[in-house]
């Protein structure tokens, strides 16, 4: 079985991995579209005021969602099962996507977990859309095929158990795109499909609202939150960012 390492922490494993067959990975070409993604077009240096200062190195951090599993096994000498992941950030400017696993050594149910991880942006992005990215990871030849392949984002897991096989889903989550000038509506507030309104149930994960009369402890570097800012009435969204 492929030789796993111990995960201490995004970067720690960022750092260990970049010599191994795990930095064989790559984000998607703009142009690959999913269902969630919808149109999304190149972004600039969108931010409010207070955004992060840029980092030298970005951080990793995993991917917001995954949206499916591939296991596909070689025809040719020698033959390899290679791992296929697709998922989708909250914006513009992950780059460097890897799959790790989560933790050392052989799980007793015969499962590779993974974690799907990325480099963050280095500052604040607008709300445009979900944006596809995309991983592998390659088995050692000759490695046993695993009984089954669990792959982890912030806001979801999937598990694929048929291999060689696929696995996908379609994510619904809010992403803010389409959010401004829109009502904001606390859970149970608002039934699903009212018009003009984003409902708390559709939000993604560690989301965060910013009301007009109250100040924030600050803005940190968490491009997995999702920031809607209300104006001066309490209730309508000014503005939608990545934090």
């Amino acid at each position: 079985m492929t030789k796993l390492f111990a995960l201490a922490g995004a970067f720690a494993l960022v750092a260990a991995l970049e010599l191994g067959p795990l930095g064989l990975a790559w984000a998607q070409d703009d142009s690959d579209n999913s269902a969630d993604s919808g149109a999304v077009q190149d972004v600039g240096q969108s931010a409010p005021t207070g955004a992060p200062q840029s980092y030298t190195t970005p951080p990793s951090a995993p991917v917001l969602f995954i949206t499916s599993v591939e296991v596909v096994q070689t025809t040719l000498e020698p033959k390899q099962a290679i791992i296929k992941v697709r998922g989708l950030t909250g914006s513009r400017g992950w780059s460097g996507p890897q799959l790790v696993p989560l933790f050392q050594g052989d799980t007793s149910d015969g499962i590779l977990d993974l974690q799907f991880i990325a480099q963050t942006p280095d500052q604040t992005q607008k709300a445009e859309g979900f944006v596809p990215i995309y991983a592998i990871f390659p088995l050692d030849p000759g490695d046993k095929m695993p009984k089954g392949i669990r792959v982890r984002g912030v806001g979801n897991v999937m598990l694929l158990t048929q291999l060689p096989g696929s696995i996908e889903t379609t994510i619904t989550k809010e992403d803010g795109s389409k959010a401004v000038g829109k009502t904001w509506a606390e859970k149970g507030t608002a039934p699903a499909g009212t018009a003009n309104v984003v409902r708390e149930e559709d939000m993604p994960r560690n989301f965060r609202i910013i009301p007009p009369k109250k100040g924030v402890a600050g803005i940190t570097h968490n491009m997995n939150r999702l920031n809607f800012v209300l104006g001066e009435d309490g209730k309508t969204i000014t503005w939608a960012f990545w934090e």
